[in-house]
């Protein structure tokens, strides 16, 4: 028997009386569905201020300008300035039915402002739907953003992709919890060891606006310390934001802040939360429920309330740079806010980073450092070994690692853990002096040399050919490649050391904390996780791996792993040492040595002042095929001190390998160019080049050009 001649066919009218009534029960129940608009035709505008201003989600530079839009009187109430909206876009100029532009496609955007009249001439398009009247756009928030997306020649649209988070319907319905009130002002603690650290908390806790570079002590207090600069600023009744590299540094300030303020006083934004938790949680920051944030690089924008700090960790990390266009640095994201919102700033790390010292040479910050007396009872003792020791030792020829090292590593498994730093894989060889090391660099722009063929050099940067080169340190005329990183270190250690357990960090699994007893830790640099009680030594390995990086960072990055690692260790008062392979003469080793981060930075200020390189200068990187960067540069009306570097060839995608932020797709080769300002001419090189690329967009040109100012990594 068929379902249409049997009972499988009777419908609702042959249910059981029961099923019925749940059924009429659950029509009764049900919300009846509010149609979504199209156009609005013929519908009644607003009353008050019926045009609405809008930011269409669209990341293109020929379009980052408000459109303004008719507001329904039916969406008078929702639509609000900073509220989400949905709109028609690319509506026809002369598709107009009953006053309204129709067409176009549904577009995501932001409400910027009401107003009683448009610029536009015409007929407007409506609002097609008010997607939630929770307001997530701010004045100070929108503020920052343009000024970002200005200071970075990138759309306001791409910047607000990266401020806001995406919406989740159910956290919005969601109350915030109730804000407490402010705590008491925190004890100085172990800001004591800095000389001016007690006067910095006052300052805070008395709603000053104090401006540092900290340069952290070694050892575990430093999220402490940040916790108390937190507390401090909040028992001020103001609201602080603290930005860390990873996960790993946002657990332990944001243990260290629970403990310190106990719980609801802070939120942890990171994307290990998930989107909905993560959403919930800028929810109560915007609201005002939570005045304290902690999180990694996208909590640079976090909607904090009377903002009255803003702190960044360790801001030499790559993590700090964001990925996605404009491709802005936490840190100064951080400095905008800091003069926008008039409040205290503070950048510190057991490092000290170029821009930081120049921070302080302007006058613009103070420094925050401790005496040296207390910096040589905190820091371990620093040992190295340099190749002509390599040389001369039989063992480390034979197992590539100096009998120093052997003896170190020997003596502390008997109290404690032992770190070895190995350099990650994937550093490219470039030249340097055979007999000082000193890096090869061009004479015209100090850029790095590398070998096209058995007998010409060329500068990387500039293209220049170097036919006569000799050292400028020692007078040589000799060369020789860089070092790579070593191999199978862990594995020659376990051999070595057969009774002892041997553990990895790196890429693929990272260890965040080990126990405090006897083992090897091998690790590459920015993986090595915290021992407790500290490591009673450390390794690390093969430093021409890192100082031979064909950058202008290279020795400032090789000293911030190097002293990062080196922060692990136990001081020396408790026997910790460190051993550095690398040549002991260069500067980054003997400010190593000397535990003096800060003054090899402000050397380094010095020299690329002379050189007329960031962060003295401004600089923007243009990169794409040779035809398109040449006519792009063509079209770009630079400043009248803009000086053009290259171009020169970018090194291709290998097919197979991941493809790096800014590297041309595997197949075509590209170049790059490098384009200077002096100090002063930054905002106008970034509208220039802003200019110049919307106008090619607009054009529809087909080769892309890819434009980044202040490139982390300009070779």
């Amino acid at each position: 028997m068929s379902s249409e001649n049997g009972q499988g066919g009777r419908g609702a009218e042959g249910a059981p009386p029961e099923q019925l009534a749940l059924i009429r029960e659950s029509v009764r129940g049900a919300k009846v569905p509010r149609a979504k608009p199209r156009t609005w035709r013929g519908a009644a505008l607003a009353k008050d201020r019926p045009v609405a201003r809008v930011l269409v989600d669209k990341g293109v530079l020929h379009l980052d300008r408000y459109f303004d839009y008719a507001v329904p009187e039916e969406l008078d109430a929702e639509a609000q300035p900073g509220v989400r909206v949905r709109v028609r876009f690319g509506a026809g100029r002369h598709r107009v039915r009953e006053g309204r532009r129709e067409g176009g496609g549904l577009i995501d955007g932001f409400l910027i402002e009401r107003r009683a009249e448009s610029d536009y001439s015409g007929p407007l398009a409506a609002l097609a739907q008010v997607v939630s009247s929770e307001p997530v756009l701010s004045e100070e928030l929108l503020g920052l953003a343009r000024a970002v997306a200005d200071r970075y020649a990138g759309s306001l649209a791409d910047v607000l992709q990266l401020a806001v988070p995406p919406r989740s319907a159910r956290a919005e319905r969601r109350p915030s919890p109730a804000p407490l009130p402010a705590p008491a002002a925190p004890g100085t603690g172990s800001w004591a060891r800095y000389e001016h650290g007690a006067a910095y908390l006052e300052s805070l806790a008395s709603g000053g606006a104090p401006r540092a570079v900290w340069n952290a002590l070694p050892g575990p207090l430093w999220s402490e310390e940040l916790a108390r600069a937190v507390a401090a600023t909040l028992a001020s009744g103001r609201g602080a934001l603290v930005v860390v590299p990873d996960g790993r540094a946002a657990t332990r300030v944001d243990a260290a802040l629970t403990e310190l303020l106990g719980e609801g006083r802070h939120v942890l934004l990171t994307a290990d939360a998930g989107p909905e938790k993560r959403y919930a949680q800028w929810l109560a920051v915007r609201r005002g429920a939570v005045r304290a944030v902690v999180g990694t690089r996208a909590a640079m924008f976090a909607p904090v309330q009377d903002l009255g700090l803003v702190a960044v960790w360790d801001d030499g990390d790559d993590s700090h740079s964001e990925q996605h266009a404009p491709q802005p640095h936490a840190r100064d994201v951080l400095l905008l806010r800091a003069g926008l919102d008039k409040c205290a700033f503070l950048v510190g790390s057991w490092s000290c980073t170029v821009e930081a010292a120049q921070l302080v040479e302007s006058g613009w910050a103070r420094p925050l450092v401790a005496a040296r007396e207390q910096v040589r009872r905190a820091a371990p003792v620093v040992r190295t070994v340099g190749d002509d020791d390599l040389a001369r030792d039989e063992a480390a020829r034979a197992a590539r690692l100096p009998t120093l090292a052997w003896q170190v590593v020997r003596e502390g498994l008997q109290h404690g853990p032992v770190l070895v730093q190995v350099p990650r894989r994937g550093y490219v060889p470039r030249l340097a002096c055979a007999q000082c090391r000193a890096p090869a660099r061009c004479r015209q722009c100090a850029g790095p040399l590398q070998a096209q063929d058995a007998d010409a050099l060329r500068c990387d940067w500039c293209g220049r050919e170097e036919s006569a080169w000799h050292c400028p340190e020692c007078g040589s005329f000799r060369l020789r490649a860089q070092v790579v990183g070593a191999r199978r270190t862990a594995e020659e250690l376990g051999r070595a050391f057969p009774a002892v357990p041997v553990r990895t960090s790196g890429r693929e699994h990272v260890l965040d904390t080990v126990p405090g007893a006897p083992a090897l830790v091998v690790s590459t640099p920015g993986a090595e996780p915290v021992a407790e009680g500290g490591y009673a030594a450390a390794l690390l390995l093969d430093g021409w791996a890192m100082l031979g990086r064909p950058d202008l960072r290279a020795g400032e990055d090789a000293l911030r792993r190097w002293i990062a690692a080196g922060a692990l260790v136990r001081p020396q008062t408790e026997r910790g040492t460190v051993v550095v392979v690398a040549e002991p003469t260069l500067r980054p080793v003997q400010a190593l040595v000397r535990w003096d981060p800060v003054g090899h930075a402000v050397r380094e200020l010095a020299e690329r002042a002379e050189l007329g390189f960031p962060p003295v200068s401004r600089m923007a990187a243009v990169s794409g095929t040779p035809t398109a960067v040449a006519e792009f540069l063509s079209a770009v009306e630079m400043p009248p001190d803009a000086e053009v570097l290259g171009p020169v060839p970018v090194p291709p995608t290998q097919p197979g390998r991941a493809r790096r932020p800014g590297a041309p797709p595997p197949g075509e080769h590209w170049e790059r160019a490098l384009v200077r300002v002096p100090p002063g001419s930054g905002t106008a090189l970034a509208a220039a080049l802003k200019t110049a690329q919307a106008a090619r967009m607009a054009r529809g040109s087909g080769e892309p050009v890819r434009v980044r100012v202040d490139p982390p990594d300009i070779g």
